[in-house]
């Protein structure tokens, strides 16, 4: 029997046991007690509420249990969560995307997953990974929170509480070293002022030289390096008994490296004559050699303010928030293979950038390239010229690639009001409305190399020395509108019903501000959108009723029962204009292509059904939850890559219809006082069941989505001597196979389809074909294990991340019609020293 139709029996008994008895509450627990009482306040539903009594699945780690296993960001917590998968810092640092129960953040569109810090929601996905401050817990919620927090929350919500000022003066500063040249540090210091307010400033430095090495530019260490810091300020003050006030701002700056990957070809008619061409993306070694030293330059400023005030009746909330993000990226491009900037044209800035792409290669004439590129006599594509041509992959040591610059800079303003109940008696409720504005710029520059650096703007004449050839850069505007409320009921001791409900208006518009001038290597426009003269501005309303059911049942007091139900909801949007022609002309028209891009995409849209129970044993010495999900999509938002002639181009487009279910289980014993041993197991199933852009991917698994995860580890507390405890842990996470794209064990027409009928070996069609069932990441295993000595105030540890030194994949992007993938490598072992001591 599914696991579908098994959820569906288990709630509707649960529902009928309800009616002759009372209900439940749910959470999934990794966190330690919170000190005396064992009760864990989370406030993962915008109120204060044990986590036990929270009816949906939710990880907590409190201040114990970040500073025990070291974690500070996202992609390190997410590690400690079952059924959660991140892609972080691939492409750029503000790249990231999570994985909640199948249900992912598609690059370019918005995330899946809320992020809402000091109960201020942030709406920027490029914070997803940043430093937010001297962390006190950490709440992961799974299954949709839309009803409380609006647009992006389909998947669940990471909710994250920092450092609050006490009465009393307290610091603590934490350093630590590790290989690599890996430094990092991270301070506080609290202050009271006077007896009413006070102000907390913390402030972060990471420096790396990063896993991976430029053999071309001297083994340069400007593959994966990063510098990055950060300064928070914090002022609570209480205005009388009955009001506080909270004000917030936080300044970070990054610089490193951008773009680390390389590519795998899937050719498989190919492999007679060289293996490479038919590559599993898991049995690729890593070589970096690009001419262009990849850079990633962020900025981040956001600044808040909230007021609560106690009416006798309820609590008033008011918030605003203004966050400003710019980021930046300059790489090696990727266009050597398809010859735009091999043959001279008409114009100087075509001759320019041909010279300069002949002259490298005759210089570089068998340089070691990743197999199966090599670098010929000529830059002639190989197909054209077998005797003296080359095949290079993307970013080769020479200019033939040309170059990339890209920008992202977002501004948002953000307000929220609300009033809720004070908690007293059974019945409590929350009122409220929200307003977001955002304006994105967004920008992707191709342009020619010719030996002399990237100009860091997106437009350049064909006389300079970073001659532009194609250019996306757009304009988008977002406003959001929101009403929601919640009501909660105490049927008796035992049962408790809930009933939250939101709507969402987001109105878009876009307005292109690419310059109409000709592309000096092709002559035509440089943004194919062009074609019919400047591309108009185009504007979309999405709009979203998202409500949530919620029921819990204390079948004993040792044991819980419950179930929930709600809508996810993600707005639409717009790719850059003259996407769409791009595809069409590129892949549909030239090759016989079947996928379909517009140049805008659908709103997402998830109906989520969880029911599950909790329980523990050997009075509380074991504790046990188990899980069970269905979940249907409509319009899931994917991304697209595209790479050709043309340069590369990035989409989101749309799955019809995918369906998602599985279960979740965890587990957590105490052996003796001070030795707890935990596990989590995770299995999630995934069918795409209507895809119009690809229709021949139906039936295949949801991209991004691990088939399980699998979480063990144990943790030892043990006093050895009257000052101080021997403290060690150790986290194994598991995550099974993945497919990261539509395409999985499928056949697709490439670029080299089209080309090779004609080209010098005179071959049919069918043999540039790509096969792309080697495609799918292995599953893998990473040991992380920490063990030192802790006094009141201070502590010393040795950690191992990745102790065993497992290689594995990061990210697979498929570029499906050029015939490969592009793929990220892991981290590998690091080992350190961290020191931390509290005044």
């Amino acid at each position: 029997m599914r696991l579908s139709s098994l959820f569906a029996a288990a709630s509707a008994t649960v529902l009928a046991s309800a009616l002759a008895a009372p209900a439940f509450a749910q959470a999934t627990d990794q966190a330690e007690a919170e000190a005396d009482d064992n009760v864990i306040i989370v406030t993962a539903r915008r109120q204060n509420e044990s986590l036990a009594e929270v009816p949906a699945s939710v990880t907590v780690l409190t201040a114990d249990a970040i500073q025990k296993t070291g974690v500070e960001t996202a992609d390190q917590f997410v590690q400690l969560t079952p059924g959660v998968t991140i892609v972080t810092g691939t492409a750029e640092a503000g790249d990231t995307q999570i994985n909640i129960r199948g249900i992912n953040g598609a690059r370019d569109a918005e995330s899946s997953v809320a992020l809402v810090v000091d109960g201020i929601l942030k709406t920027n996905t490029a914070q997803l990974n940043q430093n937010q401050g001297t962390l006190r817990q950490i709440e992961i919620l799974k299954g949709p929170q839309g009803a409380l927090y609006g647009r992006n929350a389909a998947a669940g919500a990471i909710v994250i509480q920092t450092m609050k000022p006490g009465d009393t003066l307290e610091a603590g500063i934490e350093l630590s070293a590790a290989e690599q040249q890996t430094y990092r540090g991270n301070a506080f210091i609290s202050v009271p002022l006077g007896e009413n307010a006070g102000f907390v400033l913390s402030g972060s430095y990471l420096k790396t030289d990063g896993f991976y090495r430029n053999i071309f530019l001297n083994n340069s260490k400007t593959i994966d390096d990063q510098e990055v810091w950060s300064v928070d300020g914090r002022f609570v003050a209480q205005l009388g008994d009955r009001t506080e006030i909270d004000a917030k701002a936080r300044y970070s700056d990054l610089t490193g490296a951008s773009i680390a990957f390389n590519a795998a070809f899937h050719l498989p008619n190919f492999a007679g004559a060289n293996p490479a061409f038919f590559e599993d993306v898991n049995r690729h070694p890593f070589n970096f050699y690009n001419n262009i030293r990849p850079t990633n330059d962020q900025t981040t400023f956001d600044a808040s303010i909230k007021l609560e005030h106690e009416f006798d009746f309820a609590k008033l909330t008011l918030w605003g928030l203004y966050s400003d993000v710019d980021q930046s990226l300059t790489a090696d491009g990727t266009s050597a293979d398809f010859a735009r900037f091999t043959f001279p044209g008409a114009t100087p800035a075509s001759v320019a950038a041909s010279n300069a792409c002949f002259r490298s290669t005759a210089q570089l004439t068998g340089f070691p390239v990743n197999q199966p590129g090599f670098i010929g006599a000529t830059p002639v594509p190989f197909i054209f010229a077998p005797a003296t041509g080359s095949t290079f992959g993307p970013y080769s040591p020479t200019t033939c690639d040309g170059t990339q610059y890209q920008i992202r800079q977002q501004e948002d303003f953000s307000g929220e009001v609300r009033l809720s109940s004070n908690g007293d008696g059974p019945f409590n409720w929350q009122l409220g409305a929200y307003y977001l504005n955002i304006s994105r710029d967004v920008g992707v520059s191709l342009g020619a190399d010719l030996g002399q650096g990237i100009i860091r703007q997106l437009y350049n004449a064909p006389g300079t020395s970073n001659p532009t050839t194609q250019l996306y850069f757009d304009s988008f505007s977002t406003d959001v509108y929101a009403a929601f409320g919640s009501a909660e009921y105490n049927w008796n001791d035992r049962v408790n019903i809930g009933l939250a409900m939101r709507y969402d208006v987001e109105d878009r518009s876009v307005s292109n501000r690419v310059p109409l001038v000709r592309d000096p290597f092709t002559g035509g426009p440089i943004n194919p959108g062009q074609a019919a003269g400047a591309i108009p501005d185009k504007s979309n309303s999405y709009k979203q009723l998202q409500p949530k059911l919620t029921f819990r049942w204390s079948v004993a007091d040792n044991f819980n029962v419950y179930a929930n139900w709600g809508i996810g909801f993600k707005a639409g949007g717009f790719n850059n204009s003259g996407s769409a022609a791009i595809v069409q002309q590129s892949f549909n028209q030239f090759i016989g292509s079947q996928v379909a891009i517009t140049d805008d995409y659908r709103k997402e849209r998830s109906s989520a059904f969880e029911g599950g129970f909790k329980g523990s044993a050997f009075d509380g010495k074991v504790t046990f939850d188990l899980a069970g999900y269905y979940t249907d999509v409509k319009d899931m938002q994917f991304f697209e890559f595209f790479v050709g002639g043309f340069g590369l181009l990035r989409v989101v487009s749309n799955i019809d219809k995918v369906e998602l279910y599985g279960a979740e289980l965890n587990l957590n014993a105490e052996v003796t006082p001070g030795w707890t041993i935990f596990g989590a197991f995770n299995v999630t199933e995934s069918e795409i069941k209507q895809n119009r852009s690809r229709p021949q991917t139906v039936g295949n698994k949801s991209p991004s989505t691990a088939d399980y995860t699998i979480n063990l580890g144990t943790q030892i507390v043990a006093p050895i001597a009257k000052s101080f405890d021997l403290v060690a842990r150790a986290d194994y996470r598991i995550t099974g196979p993945t497919w990261f794209h539509t395409l999985q064990n499928d056949t697709v027409p490439t670029i080299f389809s089209g080309l090779l009928p004609g080209s010098a070996l005179a071959l049919p069609a069918f043999v540039g074909n790509a096969d792309y069932s080697v495609t799918r990441r292995d599953a893998f295993g990473v040991l992380d294990v920490r063990a030192g000595l802790e006094g009141e105030q201070w502590r010393v540890t040795l950690f191992a991340d990745n102790v065993l030194n497992r290689r594995y994949l990061n990210e697979v992007i498929t570029a499906a019609e050029f015939g490969g993938s592009f793929i990220s490598p892991g981290g590998l072992r690091r080992i350190g020293v961290e020191v931390g001591y509290k005044f």
